[in-house]
């Protein structure tokens, strides 16, 4: 029998920092991590409370949606998850939230701007925000098809993910990703600070004007360039 232990008790973890951080209420929420190796991720069984989990009732999935092992129902947003491990590689951990301020900017449609050096530290472009997916999708088999409206938006803006680690799908909430199930966590932990940020922003001037370029510059290169001096 293959061990997916460490997938598991990965998985545990970060779905536990959730409510921890405050990005999720009752079971809103997920995470999933990969072993690239095995073909499987580990993720969430559906509608179990927090309090509930332990690493054995993970469910390990592999990359087209099927369940592997486990005795619950995986998440639904599983196949969300398969999609995005499946067609882009380099991830291994996925996180979808319903986090407030993050989900009010997808509901409302809208791409978080780029308005100070908080959010220059980890991205160079405003957050994106997929559109309203179409009928045709919500009635075919719709968390399969959230998955290629995540893709799809990213290559019409052109977006490489391994730079940017998350998204808005709108009307719906966000979803960001990682090298790691950890770091993936940290992204959604950065995206509701931005988005929160933001909406204060706006609310004090709303012709706030965007970070000017040679901001953006300095710091996401001081923290992520070749030359970067934060941290030890």
């Amino acid at each position: 029998m293959t061990d997916y232990k460490i997938i598991r008790e990965t998985a545990y973890e970060a779905n536990m920092e959730l409510p921890r951080l405050g990005l999720v209420l009752f079971t809103f929420g997920n995470v999933s991590a990969a072993d690239r190796d095995k073909g499987v991720f580990a993720i969430k069984p559906s509608g179990v409370p927090y309090k509930d989990l332990t690493p054995e009732k993970m469910v390990i999935v592999d990359f087209d949606g099927n369940v592997v092992e486990g005795t619950l129902r995986p998440s639904s947003d599983t196949k969300t998850h398969a999609v995005l491990y499946k067609h882009w590689d380099g991830i291994n951990g996925i996180v979808h939230t319903h986090s407030t301020y993050a989900t009010s900017w997808a509901q409302a449609q809208a791409d978080i701007p780029i308005f100070g050096t908080t959010h220059a530290d980890h991205l160079t472009v405003d957050i994106p925000c997929a559109p309203a997916m179409s009928d045709e999708m919500i009635n075919g088999d719709y968390e399969y098809e959230t998955g290629f409206q995540i893709i799809n938006h990213f290559n019409k803006l052109g977006y490489d993910h391994h730079e940017v680690e998350m998204i808005l799908v709108g009307n719906h909430a966000p979803f960001t990703w990682a090298k790691t199930a950890e770091k993936a966590v940290f992204n959604s932990a950065v995206l509701e600070t931005v988005a929160h940020m933001a909406l204060l922003t706006q609310q004090i001037n709303r012709q706030s004007p965007k970070l000017k370029a040679a901001l953006i510059k300095k710091h996401f290169e001081r923290k992520h360039g070749p030359d970067s001096y934060y941290g030890q």
